[in-house]
């Protein structure tokens, strides 16, 4: 018997559809998917990507009929619960993020499970206001889902330990290249003006256009470095999502030679951008777990990863990818990658087997139909 479930989400940046039809073991609850704050990305393959991929694999395919919703509608956990009153067909909730989502089914009567987001474990438990929050949130929720065993030891070190309800889950990526992408017209777009386009070495920061993205850490130093090597160049990429940051960014990056911002793309696209770039580039404060990261390794694409706790968790140095600490070492590590071909293609490697061995789509879909069927 089909069923109905309502979700919250944008209805952007959706992964390909598995051909091959997903059951929900035992399932015969509709999921409530919340998504918070319209794009919660990582460039444009993100959290979003995630949330579509959920609805329709592990959730339609099982008969059951899932609404998405961006949590920014609701005002209050009141709110949510006048929702679910008035359609008492939905049975259940999936809220990713911890505190912007997770608050808002404080109130709700129905059970619900919660997938923690990233800037919530590592970034809002600093606000004690929120701390008190996220943690009424973990107590009441069903199960949690961590990307890393790092966010879960976060989690259970900064919350009311939980333990057992945290499950540690890395997303299950899948890359997807369009064939009718034009390499020369994309940088053409983005401002770069060369007739040596095939000798350019293209590195693509994908990130959302937000604070905690920090897009604009290495701008400075790669200029000088560009100015050194005209073929040098920095692509970033990524939806508008903080106004103020984003002006800051299109401003700083028209004055700034070497550094170019291109228009946000579909994620075949981007896909195919990245496939394309001499490297993918990652310069956050904080990280769940970078989708774009996964994807670029994926694509056969080495990744510059700011090293922090939640790029490490992916990225093992000059294993799978290369690590900086500052803007001068990214410098180097690019220098590195550059004339070092056996690092280039080590890294290269070494990454795709990882990501087939611990991002596969079959272990993700097993982990959220056995959690999925603890919500009856």
């Amino acid at each position: 018997m089909n069923q109905q479930g309502l979700g919250f989400g944008d209805g952007h940046n959706k992964k390909k559809e598995e051909e091959n039809e997903v059951k929900l073991a035992g399932s015969t609850s509709p999921l409530t998917v919340m998504f918070p704050g319209g794009r919660i990305e990582d460039g444009l393959v993100n959290i979003t990507s995630m949330v579509h991929y959920i609805k329709r694999s592990y959730i339609e395919s099982a008969g059951h009929t899932c609404e998405l919703r961006d949590a920014r509608e609701f005002q209050s956990p009141a709110d949510v619960v006048n929702l679910v009153s008035e359609h008492p067909k939905f049975e259940a909730a999936l809220a990713i993020h911890l505190f912007k989502a997770g608050r808002l089914l404080m109130d709700i009567e129905i059970p619900f499970g919660v997938i923690f987001g990233g800037t919530d474990i590592n970034e809002d438990v600093k606000v004690e206001q929120k701390r008190v929050v996220m943690e009424q949130v973990l107590l009441k929720a069903r199960f949690a889902v961590a990307f890393t065993d790092k966010l879960k030891e976060e989690a259970e070190l900064f919350l009311v330990s939980q333990s057992s309800k945290i499950y540690v889950q890395p997303q299950g990526i899948q890359t997807d290249v369009t064939e009718k992408f034009c390499w020369t017209e994309f940088l053409r777009s983005s401002g770069v003006r060369t007739e040596h386009v095939d000798e350019l070495r293209v590195f693509l920061l994908v990130c959302g256009l937000r604070r905690v993205k920090d897009p604009l850490y290495l701008v400075e130093v790669f200029s000088k470095w560009h100015c050194e090597n005209l073929l040098n160049v920095l692509v970033i990429i990524g939806p508008k999502i903080d106004p103020v940051l984003s002006a800051e960014v299109e401003t700083v990056v028209k004055r700034t030679a070497g550094v170019f911002l291109a228009q946000e793309r579909c994620q075949q696209e981007l896909h195919a951008a990245m496939k394309r770039c001499f490297a993918v580039v990652n310069s956050s404060v904080s990280e769940g777990m970078s989708a774009a990261i996964l994807e670029a390794i994926d694509l056969g694409v080495p990744v510059l990863a700011r090293n922090i706790p939640g790029n490490a968790a992916v990225v093992q140095h000059e294993v799978t990818g290369l690590l900086y600490s500052s803007p001068q070492e990214f410098v180097h590590q690019s220098q590195r990658l550059l004339s070092d071909h056996e690092l280039r293609e080590r890294v290269v490697r070494n990454g795709k087997l990882y990501v087939e061995e611990r991002h596969g789509v079959k272990q993700e879909r097993e982990t959220y139909q056995r959690l999925v069927d603890t919500l009856h």
